[in-house]
């Protein structure tokens, strides 16, 4: 991929859908790639409800993924079919963006739904991207880029034994996330 600025990458995807790239997007985006550049590595993106968040997060990733095919990412998120769904948004992205001509794999066991490897030129046991309900076992999984998506909603978070389990779970992240990798968590204020 010629080297683009995220919101930019972002901007050329909504032209290519017929859509226009709303400034709160564009703020996002530039944010993500800053960030990204300056070696900012826990960051968290609190934004109102269908303000585009995980939409955004998804494009992230197909972004980093185009920039360096050998990155690994994690999502996480309330349970598996939220985090299915990012995945397959980013497959669907790498399939159709201008800018990430090339990525698909010709096997199509290396494209499933949950999880996908794109053509890289290193030999990695992790997939390219992953999807896991936050109650996964995601010990010995590695990862560059870890998303957390959504989740802190009531069914892991509405009690206290809740709230502990759900903290628990998030420090396994520590264990997954390779020195100097990403620890992105996206969600809405409440």
């Amino acid at each position: 991929m010629k080297p683009v600025n995220f919101d930019v990458f972002t901007a050329i995807w909504n032209r290519h859908q017929g859509l226009e790239t709303p400034e709160i997007h564009v703020t996002i985006a530039r944010w993500l790639a800053e960030s990204w550049r300056a070696g900012d590595r826990e960051l968290l993106l609190l934004a109102f409800r269908n303000a585009g968040k995980s939409t955004l997060v998804g494009l992230f990733s197909a972004w980093l993924l185009a920039r360096d095919p050998n990155l690994r990412i994690l999502v996480l998120a309330a349970d598996h079919a939220l985090a299915g769904k990012m995945v397959r948004t980013v497959k669907r992205v790498i399939e159709r963006h201008p800018l990430t001509r090339g990525l698909k794999p010709d096997r199509a066991d290396q494209w499933a739904s949950a999880q996908f490897t794109v053509n890289r030129t290193r030999e990695l046991r992790d997939p390219s991207m992953l999807a896991k309900g936050i109650g996964a076992n995601v010990t010995g999984s590695r990862a560059d880029v870890v998303i957390c998506d959504d989740v802190e909603v009531p069914n892991t978070s509405d009690t206290p034994p809740k709230r502990a389990d759900l903290r628990q779970r998030l420090d396994e992240i520590d264990y997954v996330l390779v020195p100097g990798g990403l620890q992105l968590y996206a969600g809405t204020p409440h």
